[in-house]
């Protein structure tokens, strides 16, 4: 059992920048691929990056690709996404996931560990 507390999130205006955190507590993150998924109101949940379990490997939506950068520290047991150059369709409550899957997948399906997650406003 893990359990995921993300933190970070906030208002920021079009162009700004938000650095999203995932700490992690009962099992070291190390045994997992983690994963940043986004969910807005009316919307499904969306995958926005993956990370495999020693980082060598990364993952992204389009959308998102040369804007966010996904990275961890397995020391310190966390995830972080650097969010850089928002636009106001990045508006959605971000979540971290961890996953037994090994790689970085992009499924929901593929995660079995989820925070609660953290709203990110981009206003315009």
């Amino acid at each position: 059992q893990v359990q995921l507390v993300e933190s970070g999130g906030g208002l920021v205006q079009a162009g700004g920048s938000l650095r999203l955190s995932c700490a992690a507590a009962g099992r070291t993150l190390s045994m997992y691929s983690m994963g940043w998924f986004r969910q807005a109101p009316g919307k499904e949940r969306e995958f926005v990056a993956a990370i495999s379990r020693s980082g060598e490997y990364t993952r992204y939506v389009d959308s998102v690709k040369g804007r966010f950068t996904i990275s961890r520290d397995n020391a310190m047991n966390t995830v972080h996404l650097q969010m850089n150059v928002l636009k106001p369709e990045d508006t959605a409550v971000y979540l971290c996931a961890a996953s037994s899957v090994a790689g970085v997948p992009s499924g929901t399906r593929s995660y079995g560990y989820w925070g609660q997650g953290t709203q990110v406003t981009v206003s315009s």
